[in-house]
């Protein structure tokens, strides 16, 4: 079964936890000096805010698949309707090793879809080149908003 990711930039970290853990009635499950993430059951999502100096807003939207083949399954649906896909493998970022890879709806909105493999105790992993010599980093290439797309573009990060 999947569940629902959203990833929320805010400007002060300690206000949203307090904000979001009324809203939701439930504390975060992952609590850093930079991010916090709830994983919630009703409904079925994995919310997550960060403070990492991004604009104030929604980051990003995304799936975490509960398995290897389900994150297989949402590609091949990506693949078949001839996305742009920027495949990162497995990486580190958000405090966890994952599997996963990029898409970007019509709008521009950026679609994460993830496998989550373990914690780890660092946000992400350091900018690294690819086989085509593009830089990636924590989550992906980053357009001008915080979003992240699977063509190169000239942009920072941020991530999940």
């Amino acid at each position: 079964m999947k569940r629902f990711h959203v990833h929320v930039s805010v400007a002060d970290l300690s206000a949203s936890i307090r904000y979001y853990s009324a809203l939701f009635a439930a504390e975060p499950t992952v609590v850093k000096d930079d991010y916090a993430k709830w994983m919630l059951e009703d409904p079925r999502v994995n919310f997550a805010i960060s403070a990492r100096g991004a604009e104030a807003g929604v980051d990003h939207l995304g799936f975490q698949t509960d398995d290897a083949a389900e994150l297989a399954e949402l590609k091949q649906r990506a693949q078949a309707a001839d996305m742009a896909l920027l495949d990162e493998g497995e990486t580190t970022c958000c405090y966890a090793k994952s599997e996963k890879y990029w898409v970007t709806d019509p709008q521009g909105i950026a679609w994460e879809h993830f496998h989550t493999l373990g914690d780890v105790p660092v946000y992400g992993e350091s900018r690294k080149a690819d086989a085509a010599g593009q830089e990636s980093a924590c989550c992906a290439p980053r357009a001008p908003k915080g979003k992240p797309i699977g063509i190169a573009v000239n942009a920072g990060t941020s991530c999940c």
